[in-house]
């Protein structure tokens, strides 16, 4: 999952510089910071009933054609805005990207690589669901130079996928792995907690399946009703507050047994298997996001800005055919910069240096210097003069502590 949207970050140990007065308008970045593509593809087999996403089932076909010729166009159009950047990781989200033939993506990355500079080894990421499993297709893609998947599983159980509106079964999400493992050293298995009617064993028999298939990375989201979804208008019997709690310590134990290192709030990987797109964005780093619905998070010397495209699919390529993709951009102020870093840093659990804030901000430490001794009163954080990090109790009431950097009213 793309969430949550990357490398090593080359200025966690820089040395804090002098930031001058800022308009509120205006901020001072001596770097940017290191640049990600996020690429949107909004179809689906069927839309599940927890999902708030920007997907829609392919009714009538998928328009591929068409739709990579928009992309194509939109990047062309966005180029301005990152010249001279190269690009760290790509990461096609969606939707089901997996819906795509190989030669479509084949054309897509073609055309992204004409255009933007990538590094060697950038990370190149494909969601996909178990239902589009197909093994010459995913041995396609590996050649292409996609070099990780996130599969998502959700859960093995039937009786789970079936209440969760899946299009595929526990049979074919054991196959999915199977293919995967067979043509990629790195992917995901994305999977579900606090399920209607789950228990603890339950929730744990998940997270055991997907340690014995030798997953190198597996995410283990918290179901949450989100509004605009068929969940929410009709909340399911779920696990109360105390169990899903349980369920999500006992995860976390049993996959720290298992050798994964728990990185993000929802994370763990074994040795050399985190997700380095979405390390950037927990880093604060910079993302230009194209496709139906993307977002884009985009820093200069003097500003950062951030932009959404078009949500619907037949409106975004209309836009992009007359070169207004962009439905509405921002600049974020520098007051609500220090939320805005917390709220991606603050779910990284080593936390990150304290001269990344600088780094990618522009503004001193001291824009939240209250902020920061009231969490550290708290319990909620602990840092020195060089890092920064969420405490145990910080993890657990993770809202609670960010809600101490949203800026007060002007």
């Amino acid at each position: 999952m793309d969430v949550a949207w990357q490398y090593d970050v080359a200025m966690s140990h820089a040395a804090p510089v002098a930031t001058p007065l800022l308009t509120p308008q205006q901020i001072k970045l001596n770097e940017l910071p290191p640049l990600s593509l996020y690429v949107h593809i909004p179809w689906c087999v069927r839309k599940c009933p927890y999902c708030d996403f920007n997907s829609h089932e392919a009714k009538g076909g998928v328009p591929e054609d068409a739709y990579v010729d928009a992309l194509i166009a939109d990047l062309d159009a966005a180029l301005p805005n990152i010249w001279g950047r190269r690009v760290h990781t790509i990461f096609f989200g969606g939707g089901t990207p997996s819906l795509f033939s190989a030669a479509s993506l084949d054309r897509l990355l073609s055309g992204i690589r004409a255009r933007v500079q990538l590094f060697p080894d950038a990370e190149i990421t494909l969601e996909a669901n178990p239902g589009t499993f197909e093994a010459e297709k995913f041995a396609a893609f590996r050649k292409l130079g996609i070099n990780r998947l996130s599969i998502g599983i959700q859960s093995f159980n039937p009786k789970n996928l079936t209440a969760l509106g899946r299009i595929h079964d526990d049979a074919e999400a054991t196959r999915a792995v199977a293919i995967a493992k067979d043509n990629f050293d790195n992917f995901n298995l994305d999977l579900m907690y606090a399920l209607p009617a789950q228990d603890l064993a339950g929730a744990l028999a998940d997270i055991d399946q997907a340690i014995a298939l030798g997953a190198p990375h597996i995410s283990a989201y918290h179901l949450t009703l989100e509004p605009n979804t068929l969940f929410y208008k009709r909340p399911p019997p779920l696990p109360d507050h105390d169990a899903s709690a349980a369920m999500q310590e006992a995860i976390e134990q049993r996959l720290a047994a298992a050798g994964y290192a728990h990185y993000e709030t929802s994370a763990f990987a074994k040795p050399g298997n985190q997700s380095q797109h979405n390390l950037n964005y927990w880093r604060f780093g910079d993302y230009l996001g194209i496709g139906a619905g993307a977002h884009s998070k985009l820093s200069f010397r003097d500003r950062i800005i951030r932009q959404m495209r078009y949500k619907h699919p037949a409106t975004y390529m209309k836009k992009v055919s007359e070169q207004r993709a962009v439905h509405e951009e921002k600049i974020v102020t520098p007051r609500d910069l220090p939320f805005e870093f917390m709220m991606n840093a603050l779910r990284l659990i080593d936390g990150v240096a304290l001269a990344m804030f600088q780094a990618r901000t522009g503004l001193p430490i001291t824009a939240m210097t209250s902020e920061l001794a009231q969490a550290e009163k708290k319990g909620l954080i602990v840092r020195d003069h060089q890092h920064l990090a969420p405490t145990i109790i910080g993890q657990r009431f993770l809202n609670d502590l960010l809600e101490m950097f949203l800026p007060n009213e002007p």
